[in-house]
């Protein structure tokens, strides 16, 4: 065998000669991005562009109506808004409605975080939290205001309860679908290195349903938000104070169009500042940050 395998001649690859080109020959790789394109590129300039887009109409169409009381102009407008913040009164106003928000904001997180801990690890949770959630998430908070001051009164205490409803059932369906969306082989994993009860919720579940439990906190923000400013509108005077809803209210009553276009342009910004600062900084460091999102 090894006279014949000496016999066969073997097969020689063939010799390669590589030149080192300057790279001038290849032209251009990467075309480099013009000013307009940079500038472009930047989110928040693009928003921008926008938001000067709308006030530029709001303020057109303002003075080709000509009707103050109906439609002030968007130079009227940021006077009044200007005027409330040196003299304070939107700041107290926007500071009370923020902190009722909070609280109420606060308490129906977590008892949406105790339903759906409950409803994924026990049938009865389950079953309990899919029937009220069917029942009562499509019944608006608003219609539960006259309810409200029956049992808590004129106050701070039937505000809380309306918001609670409102971000109560938004969190719980959303982070409940997170949890049951979480994949075989992550439960696998965390029953592998023994995780059960709280510690299986929090290490396993809770990072990998995040992208479903932000949607809901986005959801239930924006309806505390709606809701509370409604309520307002209805009733907010709590010891001689009130927050936007109240102001917007006042300065209707008093045909102060301007102030009321103001304290809708703080409700505005405050929604504004609240999503693309707070829930998109939360975003970045969490999902984006895990690969969860592109």
């Amino acid at each position: 065998m090894t006279d014949i395998s000496r016999a066969i001649p073997q097969p020689r690859r063939p010799e390669f000669v590589r030149e080192n080109i300057d790279r001038g020959a290849f032209g251009v790789v990467e075309k480099p991005l013009t000013a307009w394109e940079r500038v472009y590129n930047v989110g928040a300039v693009r928003k921008l562009f926008i938001l000067v887009a709308l006030a530029v109409l709001w303020q057109a169409y303002a003075l080709w109506l000509g009707k103050s009381l109906l439609f002030p102009t968007f130079t009227s407008t940021i006077t009044a808004f200007w005027d409330g913040l040196v003299n304070g009164e939107l700041l107290s106003r926007a500071g009370y409605s923020i902190k009722v928000l909070l609280m109420g904001y606060a308490a129906g997180i977590g008892l949406a975080a105790l339903l759906t801990v409950v409803a994924i690890t026990s049938r009865v949770g389950n079953d309990f939290l899919e029937t009220m959630t069917s029942m009562l998430n499509p019944l608006p908070a608003i219609a539960l205001l006259p309810l409200a001051l029956i049992w808590f009164g004129l106050g701070n205490a039937s505000l809380i309860f309306v918001l609670i409803h409102s971000v109560l059932w938004a969190v719980a369906l959303n982070t409940h679908s997170g949890f049951l969306s979480v994949s075989q082989t992550m439960r696998m994993v965390g029953r592998n290195y023994g995780l059960v009860g709280p510690r299986y919720v929090m290490k396993i579940l809770i990072p990998a349903a995040f992208p479903s439990i932000l949607t809901g906190m986005k959801i239930g923000w924006a309806f505390a938000w709606r809701t509370l400013i409604a309520a307002e509108l209805v009733f907010g005077v709590s010891s001689g104070s009130g927050g936007l809803g109240w102001f917007i209210y006042e300065n209707k009553n008093q045909l102060e169009i301007p102030n009321v276009f103001a304290g809708l342009f703080s409700v505005i910004i405050i929604g504004l500042v609240v999503e693309n600062m707070i829930f998109q900084t939360i975003e970045k460091k969490t999902v984006r940050k895990w690969g969860m999102q592109s």
